[in-house]
């Protein structure tokens, strides 16, 4: 008899916590829906930097099948760069948002669990900047002719949901910023972003970064996601057990991590009067 008052303790739990996590991740639809021309404008200045940097191959000396691969290369760099930007944008700003909003103290006293708050904003970044990514990736292809006859779509989008993980994981760790300082931290959240993507080959190969860059690139998540998605899009290729596994183990350390980076953060927001601050 216990053990099936455990049981379903546990199942009404586990049930709780989901339905929490829907919440969140409808919560974040309905921001999108109220701001959807502002989200529009972004997405159009997105396509807009991509093909900046993807012009970059009309320009260079080449034949028509090597400027078609430069060209494509450097579009899975803008299009990771733009993926990332939004992962980091939702999460980093889990704090800043609220503040706008002036619901913070609503959402940290909601009885929702804080690792249901952070992976419910990651799942809706994820879903969301996949959707962004697809439309960037097309509308750039199409504006330039790139000609990608091997593509493999399916297998680029699995490895990219499966660094989405690490990427989720990461955020956690500068969405606490805007909790210590409520005047700069969204700022340092988006370094992290910049500096990562430095070190990850974005518009360019690895092996042009100082030794000790390289060194630093193998324990950034978007190293793998680059290298898998380009042999993905130009080749191919199938998912990779070499670019899988060091983004599965990135993710198992990441997302623990983050969760205590961010607890230590709201406890110190809290402490210190600085959770509802604005400035």
């Amino acid at each position: 008899m216990a053990g099936a008052e455990l049981t379903f303790s546990r199942r009404r739990v586990l049930r709780d916590e989901l339905i929490g996590l829907y919440g969140v991740v409808e919560r974040n639809l309905y921001l999108t829906k109220r701001y959807f021309l502002w989200d529009l404008a972004f997405l159009l200045w997105t396509i807009a930097n991509t093909l900046t940097i993807v012009f970059i191959a009309r320009g260079v000396d080449l034949t028509a099948t090597e400027r078609n691969d430069l060209a494509t290369k450097l579009l899975v760099g803008g299009v990771i760069w733009a993926f990332l930007g939004i992962i980091f944008e939702i999460v980093t700003e889990t704090v800043a948002w609220e503040r706008w909003e002036g619901t913070i103290e609503y959402t940290f006293m909601a009885p929702v669990s804080r690792p249901v708050h952070l992976v419910g904003m990651g799942v809706y970044a994820v879903l969301y900047g996949l959707v962004r990514a697809a439309a960037v990736f097309f509308a750039v292809v199409v504006f330039i002719g790139i000609h990608l006859p091997h593509a493999n779509y399916a297998a680029a989008v699995a490895l990219l949901a499966i660094a989405s993980v690490s990427f989720i994981g990461v955020g956690m760790m500068t969405a606490d910023l805007p909790l210590i300082s409520p005047d700069k931290g969204t700022q340092l959240g988006f370094l992290a972003q910049g500096l990562m993507l430095v070190v990850s080959g974005v518009y360019y190969p690895i092996s042009v970064l100082p030794a000790w860059m390289q060194w630093i690139s193998k324990i950034s998540p978007a190293t793998y996601a680059l290298r898998g998605n380009r042999d993905q899009i130009l080749h191919g290729a199938g998912l990779r057990w070499a670019d899988v596994w060091p983004l599965l183990v990135i993710g198992v350390l990441s997302i623990p991590i983050g969760l205590v980076v961010f607890r230590a953060g709201e406890r110190y927001a809290k402490q210190h009067g600085k959770l509802k601050r604005s400035g």
